[in-house]
């Protein structure tokens, strides 16, 4: 199977993992041979409730006994999708009220950036250096990463760049501005919070200016930093707010959201202001239910504060810089690039997935499924402080 993955499967690096799996539940991958991976990276923060969650299960398997694909997104009146956009509407404060489900986190950037210069009249975006949105056209060209972006030039035009955290800049925030997007949590750059009513701020110079916020929770939504949505900690509500990787725990999804008034933009002048075949899907919409429910009725998402806490108290170690994050988004930053690199290989060959992050080099991502246990959480504590220790000898 190896070779025929390399022959005949598209690659995205020269030296991709290729772990041949073979089935994974809750907190485990098991590869062909058998063995168990405890999964620290939950599929890049997707697997919100681990692998084959039974409540997940059983509702892709109801629903795919009723219908599947029936008609393209927004034409046919399909439960799955309807009761989930109703339900998110209830947690989310006013004004998102409507949901347009699309395929993928990419997918809803681009949702997003469309509404936002549909609804102003402005071309103008503004994105933050190191920011990381997707790699489609549109939320690559709002994406700072120079060296991923100079081979597909030239991108969408417009586009500006101010640093995070930095309330200086926030003036370049002009009324020719259509929309700020910034991720709530910046992922790639290494897991950076924002400071100092940060966030707020750019609210009120949007708002001064007449532009639109767009906040990404594709990485730190779904309850993985402690609340539903990170922004709820920062006082600040977005115009737009994007959603993706952890809503359907594990299967491919993605949403924006924002006011009636606002949507209803892309419905007219022109017609199918986004159109998309299989957003909305029931199978997935069904999967997002559940995913969305089981978060909302449990202590999950308050736990994960706790999780973060554990991982913090056991995570000490000479070569560990720094734990930035918050929840169960995390990132140890270590000493070197070399350090990192080793210590993601070395427990991978030991049964700990690890992984990196985009731009921060000396990043190790630890981003495991909200449901992992204390001891689950300890294990893998105790195998990357050895490894460590390793390395240093």
């Amino acid at each position: 199977m190896k070779k025929d993955f390399y022959t005949y499967q598209a690659q995205t690096t020269p030296h991709p993992l290729a772990m041949e799996v073979a089935s994974a539940a809750g907190s485990y991958i098991y590869d062909t041979d058998g063995k168990a991976h405890l999964d620290f990276v939950a599929g890049v923060s997707a697997c919100s409730l681990g692998h084959c969650h039974p409540k997940v299960v059983a509702a892709v398997q109801k629903q795919s006994e009723k219908y599947m694909h029936v008609m393209v997104y927004g034409e046919y009146v399909q439960a799955p999708a309807v009761e989930y956009a109703k339900l998110l509407a209830s947690l989310l404060p006013a004004p998102l009220e409507t949901t347009y489900l699309v395929n993928s986190g990419t997918e809803a950037i681009e949702g997003a950036l469309k509404l936002a210069r549909r609804f102003t009249g402005r071309s103008q975006i503004i994105s933050a250096h190191r920011a990381y949105h997707g790699n489609t056209m549109g939320s690559l060209s709002v994406t700072d990463y120079e060296a991923r972006k100079s081979p597909f030039r030239p991108l969408i035009p417009d586009i500006r760049f101010i640093h995070f955290n930095a309330t200086v800049e926030l003036e370049r925030i002009t009324e020719k501005t259509a929309a700020v997007i910034l991720e709530t949590i910046q992922g790639g750059a290494g897991f950076i919070l924002p400071n100092h009513g940060y966030l707020k701020k750019v609210r009120e110079r949007c708002d001064a200016v007449g532009a639109l916020l767009i906040l990404d929770e594709i990485q730190p939504g779904f309850g993985r930093t402690g609340t539903l949505f990170a922004f709820e900690q920062y006082n600040c509500i977005p115009d737009i707010l994007v959603l993706g990787k952890g809503m359907a725990s594990g299967l491919p999804v993605g949403a924006f959201v924002a006011s009636k008034e606002l949507m209803a933009s892309l419905q007219d002048n022109p017609t199918l202001g986004h159109i998309t075949t299989f957003g909305g899907n029931p199978v997935i919409a069904a999967a997002s239910l559940a995913t969305l429910k089981e978060l909302t009725e449990t202590g999950l998402i308050p736990d994960t504060l706790e999780k973060e806490k554990w991982f913090r108290s056991l995570l000490k170690h000479p070569h560990i810089s720094e734990v930035r994050g918050k929840g169960l988004m995390l990132a140890l930053i270590l000493k070197s690039p070399e350090m990192t690199n080793y210590v993601i290989l070395e427990c991978a060959k030991r049964g700990l997935i690890l992984f990196w992050l985009l731009f921060e080099p000396k990043a190790v991502r630890v981003s495991p499924p909200l449901t992992i246990s204390r001891k689950e959480i300890e294990k893998g504590c105790r195998l990357i402080l050895e490894v460590l220790t390793e390395f240093e000898q």
